[in-house]
């Protein structure tokens, strides 16, 4: 047992956070690279609404402003960032430099997604943030790490370097190997200068060699990175490819329609009720005085035909320009509601069974009154007034 924990390094007890870490980044990277909803502005859950979403109330609106200007493009630059983090993680190829980037995407998500998050320790982003800070500290410590076997190969079979005299080979073999105080080289006597194999030449391979005859032997660091750097680039491209056909294929192919439509705004917006002889649609979101006849007031957001009963369609609320859904529950009713979480500002999907659900935190809404079925969201969404007019438009005023 001793010898055994004598043999575990800072890299063997980091390995289960490394895993963890790299298999979650590459996993993200995928999945958003994969699923064409996120790069579809037309989609509540895409990159496009939810920088809108998130974009007034983070602490880097400004950024997220420059991004709103080519969502597509920095949505890019997220997948494939948390795809290259993941794979260096995992490959143990410039581990450091890896950790450095999964802290830097945490601190842009927290900053983005869960800054608000209440209690703050209920948002993931924080947590991942600080589980990379001893991966940057300590790397991946030589284990399980495919630029550490790279540079073992490039010295096998190959003398090493000299240093005062003594090959640093034989100097870290036997300096190193000793425990509380014990030197194994010595057959665990207590360690003494006097006695010291290294200092009195007793060890073997402490005759000093003629250093000028000793080859560097090195490969240079140019070669050892563009032998990691081109495998590990390899393996991220070959598999960010590979899942954003099969992504596309699946969804085109097997019935990968989302659950929710797009309504079609024209953006007219009424501040006047004119009346007509067709008897307006009734409106359960928030009913309005709009006399009988009377065009409602708000945004046009698009054609109520286009919403068939018990269908769930997409818009951008006018007053927020936020992502919203309507709903169509039943003949002659509409209901709308923001489609942003209260609890921290993620934008909420439809599940299917009348249920809004968050894939931040798992916040569970009622879609058809908005009430909060499950936390920790500790409200409900925001209910936008919607009606149809005479014209069969639907109206959004928020």
């Amino acid at each position: 047992m001793n010898k055994l924990y004598r043999k575990i390094t800072p890299g063997h007890l980091l390995l289960p956070l490394r895993l963890f870490l790299g298999v979650t980044f590459t996993f993200a990277g995928l999945q958003k690279l994969a699923n064409p909803a996120f790069f579809n502005a037309k989609n509540p859950a895409s990159i496009q609404n939810q920088i809108a979403a998130f974009g007034p109330r983070s602490p880097i609106h400004l950024l997220l402003t420059i991004a709103s200007h080519a969502p597509v493009v920095f949505g890019l630059i997220i997948a494939l960032s948390e795809l290259a983090v993941g794979v260096g993680t995992l490959l143990g190829v410039f581990s450091r430099i890896a950790a450095g980037g999964g802290a830097l995407i945490s601190l842009l998500l927290f900053l983005s997604v869960s800054f608000h998050t209440n209690p703050y320790y209920t948002g993931s982003d924080i947590v991942f943030l600080f589980a990379w800070i001893p991966m940057i500290t300590i790397g991946d410590g030589g284990i399980l790490s495919l630029e550490g076997r790279i540079a073992m190969r490039s010295r096998s079979g190959v003398n090493p370097t000299v240093v005062a005299g003594i090959p640093l080979l034989y100097l870290t073999k036997v300096c190193g190997n000793y425990n509380d105080g014990q030197c194994a080289a010595m057959k665990s006597v207590p360690c003494s200068l006097s006695i010291c194999p290294i200092i009195d030449g007793t060890f073997p391979e402490s005759k000093s060699p003629n250093p000028s005859s000793t080859p560097v032997g090195y490969d240079s660091d140019r070669r050892k990175f563009i032998v990691t750097a081109a495998a590990a680039s390899s393996v991220a491209v070959v598999s960010g490819g590979a899942a954003a056909i099969l992504g596309r294929v699946l969804n085109t192919g097997a019935g990968g329609t989302p659950a929710t439509s797009s309504l079609a705004a024209s953006h007219t917006t009424n501040t006047q009720a004119p009346t007509t002889t067709t008897a307006p649609t009734s409106s359960q979101s928030a009913p309005s005085a709009t006399p009988a006849g009377a065009t409602p007031k708000g945004t046009e957001i698009g054609p109520a035909s286009a919403l068939g009963v018990g269908k769930v369609a997409s818009f951008v609320d006018p007053k927020s320009s936020s992502p919203a859904y309507v709903l169509h529950p039943k003949a002659n009713e509409f209901v709308a509601f923001s489609a942003i979480c209260p609890h921290a500002g993620c934008t909420v999907q439809y599940a299917g069974n009348d249920l809004f659900i968050c894939p931040c935190h798992g916040s569970q809404f009622n879609a058809t009154t908005g009430a909060v079925l499950q936390g920790p969201a500790a409200s409900g969404l925001t209910p936008i007034p919607i009606a149809e007019g005479p014209n069969g438009k639907l109206y959004a005023d928020g």
